[in-house]
């Protein structure tokens, strides 16, 4: 396969009146944008997944904030400041478990506190919205930089859900080894995971690695034991949506029961997340909230009810991958091992 660099549509843009976003809900079957242009609409964005992805969030969070503050029309500075905190409360409200949806606002925070003025704040938060964006798209390539260096051409590599370039700035995490293989011609072959319930699998990273001329093949969650076992997959990669201190990783449901499949196999279990995911104010997985999502997502496929009526539904978004089942964590400074406890204090703060 050819692969095509610029094949991928921007997921997050700013314009200045309003947040333009990939509508994620309507792929792979149509690409359509979404403008947004009140704090609602990025609430609403956030919470209804037509924006996913850990650092996508955080960013489309952070350019919600900077439009509250533009729209505002309040002109005393502390009444300006106690309504964009509010606007701040409000989004952090939308979805519990990535940690980049908090740490992207308390970045927008810090520079809306440090602000004298209205147009000061106004103008310093636009641009620390923008530096969130940039910041991740080098993040990412330099993710996959350090995560192609663990794969050599041949290799096939398993994933799950989409940390790809449409969930962050560009590139991805999970997914950026492979966008950078293609830049570099090296030949890799994905298995993708369908990931139910919301199937980010089939519909985005099948889509996103084909638009992009990537080898991959399409299984659904419960033939990875067997793909594992009769097509030579060479390792598993997936991204995070927050690491505790100990190494303990929090992933779209499915991720923790490849974990045990790797240790099964033999075969590394990579997670690849840029330094923002990581939450050292929690001592272990244990601490991690899961969010739990609507039971409708279980019972219905595209709208028809496949389950039976009043049927009980458990339907956590999340599960939490111990660190002990973990090979190593892909970031931007470098390739974590373990000791986790010791070594991601060592990498990401030395």
């Amino acid at each position: 396969m050819q692969y095509h660099s610029q094949a991928l549509p921007c997921s997050i843009q700013w314009n200045d009146t309003h947040i333009t976003i990939l509508n994620q809900q309507e792929l792979p079957l149509k690409t359509e944008f979404l403008e947004l242009y009140t704090l609602e609409d990025v609430y609403d964005s956030i919470v209804t997944l037509k924006v996913r992805g850990a650092p996508a969030i955080g960013i489309t969070a952070a350019f919600g904030t900077a439009l509250a503050a533009v729209n505002s029309t309040t002109e005393d500075a502390e009444s300006f400041k106690s309504e964009i905190k509010e606007a701040i409360t409000y989004l952090a409200g939308s979805r519990p478990t990535a940690v980049n949806l908090f740490w992207a606002l308390n970045r927008m925070e810090a520079e809306l506190t440090a602000s004298v003025s209205v147009n000061e704040a106004k103008t310093n938060l636009v641009h620390e919205a923008l530096k969130i964006y940039s910041e991740d798209e080098a993040t990412c390539r330099q993710i996959g930089e350090y995560g192609l260096s663990l794969f050599k051409t041949g290799d096939t590599i398993m994933t799950i859900c989409n940390a790809g370039g449409i969930a962050t700035a560009r590139y991805g995490t999970a997914l950026a080894p492979f966008h950078l293989a293609g830049e570099k011609d090296i030949s890799l072959k994905v298995f993708a995971c369908e990931t139910r319930p919301v199937l980010q699998g089939s519909r985005l990273t099948a889509w996103e690695l084909m638009q992009a001329g990537v080898d991959v093949t399409l299984i659904t969650d419960n033939m990875a034991a067997h793909t594992i076992k009769t097509k030579g997959v060479n390792a598993i990669i997936v991204g995070a949506d927050r690491i505790a201190a100990n190494g303990d990783t929090a992933n779209k449901i499915g991720t923790f029961g490849l974990a045990v499949l790797a240790r099964h196999f033999n075969i590394p279990f990579y997670v690849a997340a840029p330094s923002s995911t990581f939450d050292l104010t929690l001592d272990s997985g244990l601490e991690i909230p899961i969010e739990e999502r609507k039971e409708e997502e279980i019972t219905h496929i595209g709208g028809t009810r496949i389950a039976p009526e009043h049927v009980g539904v458990f339907n956590p978004a999340f599960d939490i991958t111990p660190g002990e089942l973990i090979t190593g964590i892909i970031t931007e400074k470098g390739i974590i091992y373990k000791d986790f406890t010791e070594n991601i204090q060592k990498v990401l703060f030395s």
